[in-house]
């Protein structure tokens, strides 16, 4: 991984990572996205999710190039559980950068449990987050966007 860094994100990489989820085959392997393709709901998203100090908010370099991100952020009825995200650009994937931009994330977030899901055939993903310690604990049927259809999701929990 040289060349890589993972630093905290900045305003100005929103419109690179944007770009970066617009990628069809990189949405389908997500599954679950809300704002794919629409450029000013996904920066007006994220913008705000930079102003929301809960967040812990990480983006992937690479020879300084932004090549991805990775998050975890309060979900739950009551905002009290923890939640990851992430997103390697696909032409990235396999060197693992999700991996680590996941791990530095994971330094910055103090408590535990922490909870994450991954489409049931994203062997990757799931692959990321049992690289990070993640167990999974179950499966849940969600609608996913990108796919346009019901699925499998995996459950996953790091205690």
């Amino acid at each position: 991984m040289s060349g890589t860094v993972l630093r905290e994100m900045r305003e100005s990489d929103l419109p690179a990572l944007f770009e970066i989820q617009c990628d069809a085959d990189g949405q389908v392997m997500a599954a679950f996205t809300s704002t794919a393709n629409d450029r000013e709901a996904y920066l007006a998203k994220h913008r705000r999710l930079l102003a929301d100090d809960r967040l812990v908010r990480v983006v992937v370099e690479l020879d300084g190039e932004v090549v991805g991100s990775a998050a975890a952020f309060p979900l739950g009825e009551a905002g009290d559980e923890t939640h990851v995200t992430y997103w390697i650009r696909r032409d990235c994937w396999g060197r693992g950068l999700a991996a680590a931009a996941l791990a530095a994330v994971l330094e910055q977030v103090p408590t535990r449990p922490v909870f994450a899901s991954a489409a049931h055939d994203n062997a990757g993903s799931i692959r990321v987050l049992e690289k990070n310690g993640f167990r999974r604990v179950g499966k849940e049927r969600g609608f996913a966007e990108a796919r346009g259809e019901e699925i499998e999701e995996a459950m996953f929990r790091l205690d």
